[in-house]
């Protein structure tokens, strides 16, 4: 049988070994020509730029990606960075669909970089945000930072934990929000983080529509030089809602100075075009028309969006596909049935005699085990029931109109009560020991309450041989004296019959 087991485990190893260099029969040369482009991709990174955009060829970056994509992971250690790469050129070329394709196949490819996995996280919780889908941006955000969490990289952590708050706010989540931050300022003392927990503040604030405090909280990040285009959209929100409409003409001007995005665009213009006070209508038909094609542009890059979120949720929603497993389990399972085959004609029939006999011995062992169980459940019933009729037996004898509550006088009322009651003892002494019914009466007696011979002598009216008549009862029975009461307490609990 070992013989077996190692014939067995020696031909798959080797079906794995043959199997696994099959799989990895990649070319060396594309494999080092895609490992150069990831080296170029993380140098520009590095420096704040993106390869295909601000360096490189992004056909090349394409190229690698398919590259590393038909890799098997033995070949394919940067396929994560690789997909990062791409997938933030994609981005960068408006094309949030197969940016977020890219990323989805970058978290199935079981890499253990763990923070690239977090910025890949990252850019599909952003797509998600930007299409105004903040729940599912939120879980994406959350499996970021615990991929940094797992690399160790603190600060990043803390950054994705502001952006988990910065959903959380923008759904109005009051609690949730604060609790998040509080937990972030309370752990973290980076300045940039404080930064961004500030702005978290302000969005919740605006969703709260509070104001007051988002101007407030706005400020204070622009006292410290900070001017990003969304606190400058809210600030001038802030303003047209307070209906200060000097201020918030001034924070709209900046908005569209700073080339917003669309939709904080929308909203400057918005705010520009109802401050009717302060420009003509010339100028609010320029304004209107400027939203109104921001409006568009803002809306085909939402239905793009749109559809990335629908590859993602798709993605989260789908069975994982094992075909690939199914296919290297089927080749081992004709592999090791061809080997067993090979191996069970050589075996004797002593070994498979020696196999039948061990299973043989194994349902002994347990046939006996739950034999035993049923003995000891047996023999646990039998003593809680012998215990109950002992219980019974003592309140029966303790009672003040004893033995005439048992029907003393009347020896066949008597039987029937002790019949019934005690598990047919007068039947059973009468038809199996051939009891005579003074015997019977003082069985009963025993049994009760086990009384001295003076008690015996008198409810039997017997005389000073009594203990001689109650040693003759008792062997009868095939005990003594002593053991009496307890062999007819056994005796009707049916722990014995004979």
């Amino acid at each position: 049988m070992f013989l077996k087991k190692q014939i067995i485990a020696l031909v798959s190893m080797k079906a794995m070994v043959v199997i696994c260099i099959a799989l990895c029969a990649c070319t060396p040369r594309s494999l080092r020509e895609a490992q150069e482009v990831v080296a170029q991709a993380d140098s520009l990174w590095h420096e704040g730029k993106i390869y295909g955009v601000d360096g490189g060829d992004s056909a090349t970056l394409a190229h690698a990606y398919e590259a590393f994509r038909h890799f098997p992971l033995s070949c394919g250690e940067g396929r994560g960075e690789v997909a990062y790469h791409y997938g933030k050129l994609l981005r960068a070329k408006d094309n949030p669909v197969e940016a977020m394709q890219v990323f989805i196949d970058a978290t199935h490819s079981r890499t253990k970089d763990y923070h690239i996995l977090g910025r890949i996280y990252s850019n599909m919780g952003s797509i998600c945000h930007l299409a105004g889908e903040f729940p599912l941006s939120y879980e994406m955000y959350e499996k970021s930072a615990k991929m940094f969490l797992r690399d160790k990289d603190t600060l990043s952590y803390y950054y994705l934990l502001n952006d988990m708050a910065f959903e959380l706010a923008e759904q109005g989540k009051k609690k949730e929000t604060e609790t998040l931050i509080d937990s972030i300022t309370l752990h973290c003392t980076n300045q940039g983080v404080k930064v961004k927990t500030l702005e978290t503040k302000a969005l919740l604030y605006q969703s709260l529509k509070c104001h007051d405090s988002v101007i407030t909280t706005i400020d204070s990040l622009q006292s410290i030089g900070y001017n990003d285009v969304i606190e400058l959209t809210m600030k001038a929100r802030a303003f047209h809602n307070l209906n200060w409409p000097d201020s918030a003409l001034y924070y709209a001007n900046r908005v569209v100075q700073h080339s917003p995005t669309d939709a904080c665009a929308i909203a400057a213009y918005y705010i520009l075009s109802h401050s009717k006070d302060t420009i003509n209508k010339d100028s609010v038909l320029i304004l209107t028309s400027a939203r109104a094609d921001a409006q568009r542009a803002w809306a085909y890059s939402q239905s793009k969006l749109a559809q990335a979120v629908q590859l993602l949720e798709q993605d989260l929603n789908r069975k994982p596909d094992f075909r690939w497993l199914y296919a290297i389990l089927a080749t081992l399972l004709i592999i090791g049935t061809s080997t067993g085959i090979y191996a069970y004609r050589k075996y004797n029939k002593r070994e498979l005699l020696s196999q039948q006999v061990n299973d043989l011995l194994n349902k002994s062992d347990a046939e006996i085990q739950r034999h035993e169980q049923i003995i000891q459940e047996h023999e646990e019933y039998n003593n809680s029931l012998a215990i109950q009729i002992e219980k019974y037996c003592t309140i029966l004898s303790q009672a003040e109109d004893f033995p005439n509550n048992i029907y003393w006088k009347d020896f066949d009322a008597m039987s029937k009560l002790i019949n019934d009651n005690f598990g047919m003892l007068v039947t059973k002494l009468q038809s199996i020991y051939h009891l005579s019914e003074r015997e019977i009466r003082l069985c009963i007696l025993v049994m009760m309450c086990d009384p001295s011979g003076t008690e015996l002598a008198n409810l039997l009216y017997y005389g000073k041989g009594i203990r001689t008549f109650k040693n003759r009862v008792a062997h009868k029975l095939g005990t003594n004296s002593t053991e009496l009461h307890v062999f007819l307490i056994k005796l009707t609990a049916n722990i014995y019959s004979e």
